[in-house]
């Protein structure tokens, strides 16, 4: 990937030293070039995430091996890739109707989701209104063709709220930039109750990103602060807003009790850069406090949590999602599913390294217009991304291949030793998720296409953020329309 600035500043300079008759044929090629890099991304799409995609749910799987479980999470994120490059086709005068086909994928993915959830609206969401507990919780993963629930309370963490929260944010994203996703007034009611569901979160132990809640993986929730930003963030996206888009009425109007939001704002601000009880820090927090959620815009809140962030969980091979993490490394028992007393011990200094924080570290500095961050992240991804054969379809038999990023990175048996007694000293081998022949990893492309678009200098931030989520309230346009919403005073953060 290339940096944007310096393309736009060669740019420049080449069209003030031609004549008008020049410039109108470089703008000509240029406008040929950006065509010819979008169809390449079009293609990259339809191969790593269309290609996946349920034809009845629209859901996407956790992997693309994976034929039966969708994951609500991964899915929302894949469909922000699909959207982002919807975005950048709309700069082009002919599109060939891939603007339209792109966003419909999207808005049949957002959607399915939607269906899920609406089965279980007398089941879950009225019963979680008035008791907050796990058994009532609207699930996270779902069987991909039928749309069904596939796996129960009792054997997996669903009470998720970062993942409701990154639905609903990213529903008003979709919304505000044209697409129709909501049709019905059922459908309004139900987001309503969506925005019930994670009004309390700022009281509501989850088991957060990573499912599995407490650090010791006991099957014991807590209070996240990673799950109540992003529902904080979700909450002031959604506030007065028209879900029907321009043409909706008084009626399709989202409304949030103030209350809540100032509750979670000031558990959230207080948490930090603590992530939980058990938590030091985080990974989690990284895609919080910058994208895609933005759940905070104090300069010293974010730059604390981003340096202990960068100081306790970076590696050479991506980010730990927290200390004493035991998943994916070697010594960990796959037959059981939580651990015993004592046991998150065994995986101090070996703990797995997720290259898609170096992603987010891009984006994050794409962002807050840190140049310097995104060429050191783009610098610490390259060596990991790897190339599957053929563009990864059997069918195809042209040269070009498409970047392929890992699951995670792990510490094989052998080096086991050397990693704990020298941090870092080891080479890690890449995850099975994410192996560039067979399996790929769905939520790692989605990302790292996101941060291709927006490095090339084919999308701007502003359309991969038309709320403006990104900048502190006071500097975002006014809603233009008749209904109430609150924002943060400037006073605030004086």
């Amino acid at each position: 990937m290339s940096t944007a600035p310096s393309t736009l500043i060669h740019y420049r300079s080449h069209l003030s030293s031609l004549s008008d008759t020049e410039v109108e044929q470089f703008k000509q090629a240029n406008y040929a070039d950006i065509v010819c890099q979008l169809d390449s991304y079009y293609g990259q799409v339809k191969r790593q995430l269309l290609n996946y995609q349920s034809p009845t749910t629209g859901l996407f799987p956790h992997t693309s091996t994976e034929t039966d479980v969708a994951h609500v999470r991964d899915s929302v994120y894949c469909a922000v890739a699909i959207w982002s490059l919807c975005q950048a086709y709309k700069r082009i005068d002919d599109d060939r109707g891939k603007t339209y086909e792109l966003g419909q994928s999207v808005v049949k993915c957002m959607r399915g989701i939607l269906f899920c959830w609406m089965r279980q609206a007398k089941d879950k969401v009225e019963f979680f209104k008035t008791n907050q507990c796990p058994q009532h919780a609207l699930h996270s993963k779902f069987h991909l063709q039928t749309g069904l629930p596939c796996v129960s309370e009792s054997d997996y963490g669903h009470l998720q709220i970062d993942c409701v929260s990154l639905y609903v944010l990213y529903l008003v994203q979709m919304i505000h930039s044209g697409l129709q996703i909501i049709y019905t007034m059922d459908e309004v009611t139900f987001v309503q109750n969506l925005v019930y569901y994670i009004e309390r979160a700022y009281r509501t132990p989850d088991f957060g990103m990573w499912e599995r809640g407490s650090k010791y993986n006991n099957g014991t929730p807590e209070i996240h602060a990673s799950s109540i930003g992003m529902a904080k963030s979700a909450l002031e996206a959604i506030n007065g807003f028209n879900i029907f888009g321009d043409r909706g009425a008084s009626w399709s109007v989202i409304y949030v009790d103030i209350d809540a939001h100032n509750r979670n704002r000031s558990i959230f601000e207080s948490l930090l850069p603590r992530e939980s009880y058990s938590k030091n820090t985080d990974a989690s927090l990284l895609p919080t406090i910058s994208f895609p959620c933005f759940a905070t815009h104090d300069e010293v809140l974010y730059s604390r949590t981003k340096e202990k962030l960068i100081r306790k969980l970076q590696g050479n091979y991506g980010f730990k999602r927290f200390l004493r993490d035991g998943f994916g490394t070697v010594i960990e028992d796959p037959s059981r599913r939580f651990y015993n007393s004592g046991e998150t011990k065994d995986f101090d200094n070996i703990e797995c390294e997720w290259p898609i924080f170096f992603i987010f570290m891009v984006l994050d500095g794409l962002f807050k217009g840190n140049d310097e961050q995104v060429k050191k992240y783009l610098h610490l991804l390259q060596p990991r991304i790897k190339r599957d054969e053929y563009g990864g379809h059997p069918m195809l038999t042209m040269v070009t291949t498409d970047p392929v990023v890992a699951k995670y990175f792990w510490v094989a048996w052998e080096s086991v030793a050397g990693e704990r007694l020298e941090p870092q000293s080891q080479t890690r081998l890449p995850s099975k998720e994410g192996d560039p022949s067979s399996n790929l990893y769905l939520m790692g492309q989605a990302l790292y296409l996101v941060a291709q678009l927006l490095v090339d200098g084919l999308l701007h931030v502003s359309e991969l953020d038309p709320i403006r989520r990104h900048l502190p309230s006071y500097n975002r346009p006014r809603k233009t329309g008749r209904y109430s919403a609150f924002q943060v005073s400037l006073s605030f953060f004086s």
